[in-house]
């Protein structure tokens, strides 16, 4: 039997003011939603997203050059990913190239799930109901006291972890803020504190050391994403796990991470990386050196993907930032987060539909 074809696919930009502002000039996100027909009648619907920088790229990418390349092609996940980053890679190998063919990955495996009937991590192969969340905030602009009420708010919420933003100009006041928090949390909570690649080598040493007696379970993004060398010479000093991931984009890079021994935790964003089909391979060359793997951001995909995972994978939850709190979903996803894990919804496909 013929396997149905790409037939058309359609673009719409959704601009989402964000309930906490990240930053200055953070006040909202792009969706780029991808809907995808094909020849028998079937519906995908996929999404890219950026921050800030780059929506408009995005979207005539997608217009453009990838629905040239796909239509007429099987509408199949997985095959069409390695055809259509190499038609693109003129364009640039990474970047805005992943991040838009991942509104087609994402598109063919919600179909693929929509056909047989079954969520994504059920095609996929689940293999826990849920996986530990960690609550997560873009609180570097915030008050000692704002950042305290915040850490207050998941213990509230029964979350086991959380994550802070450090990088302020006075080293000491990274170092009381996160005293404050450790406070708040106790214990027997983890801890993961993130710089944004704020620090040069020498401050990240001097920030590792004065942050190590908070029992950090990671260190993440304390240099510039691409600074190889830097994170190599900075894990031999820092005493503190070292996570980074969400700037790297394509299997290459994280492979070239992980076999410098420059992280101990890669974070993949399904997104940039472009889709399922990339994240399944990064998160199987991860496993095979023994690296962990905690996917970035939302939460609402990467649940999706960390339960069909044999060993614990965190799941970032940014306050006020799921697409349910950002109120731009034709209907809720499912995601439940209770008892500190996070539990994905059992629509078919991907179950996230825009308004």
């Amino acid at each position: 039997m013929t396997a149905p074809t790409i037939e058309r696919i359609e673009v719409r930009r959704i601009d989402v003011p964000l309930a906490r502002a990240w930053a200055a000039d953070v006040r909202a996100v792009s969706v780029l939603e991808v809907v995808l027909h094909d020849s028998d009648g079937g519906v995908g619907r996929g999404f890219s997203w950026t921050p800030s920088i780059g929506a408009s790229a995005v979207a005539a990418l997608l217009r453009d050059d990838i629905a040239r390349f796909a239509v007429g092609r099987p509408a199949e996940p997985g095959p069409l990913w390695q055809a259509a980053w190499e038609h693109l890679h003129e364009a640039g190998g990474a970047g805005i190239t992943t991040i838009a063919l991942a509104g087609l990955d994402l598109a063919l495996w919600d179909l693929a799930g929509r056909r047989a009937d079954r969520p994504v991590a059920d095609l996929l192969g689940r293999r826990a109901p849920g996986q530990p969340v960690y609550g997560s905030g873009v609180n570097l602009h915030y008050s000692q006291e704002e950042l305290i009420e915040q850490a207050w708010r998941w213990t509230a919420r029964g979350l086991t972890a959380a994550k802070i933003k450090v990088g302020r100009p006075d080293l000491a006041e990274d170092v009381d803020r996160v005293a404050a928090v450790r406070e708040v949390l106790g214990p027997d909570r983890a801890l993961m504190v993130d710089a944004n690649q704020r620090w040069d080598l020498r401050r990240a040493i001097a920030a590792a050391e004065a942050l190590r007696p908070f029992g950090l379970t990671w260190l993440e993004e304390p240099l510039r994403a691409d600074d190889t060398a830097g994170y190599v010479a900075l894990r031999c000093e820092a005493g503190i796990p070292i996570a980074q991931g969400e700037n790297a984009h394509t299997i290459h890079r994280f492979r070239d991470l992980i076999d410098a021994g420059a992280v101990d935790v890669v974070q993949p964003n399904i997104v940039r990386v472009g889709g399922i089909t990339p994240f399944l391979a990064i998160a199987a060359l991860a496993d095979q050196r023994g690296v962990e793997v905690a996917p970035h951001l939302l939460p609402e995909l990467s649940a999706q993907l960390a339960v069909t995972r044999d060993r614990p994978t965190w799941v970032e939850d940014v306050e006020g930032a799921r697409f349910d709190e950002l109120d731009v979903l034709a209907a809720p996803t499912g995601l439940r987060v209770a008892h500190g894990l996070a539990v994905p919804g059992s629509r078919p496909g991907l179950g996230i539909a825009f308004a």
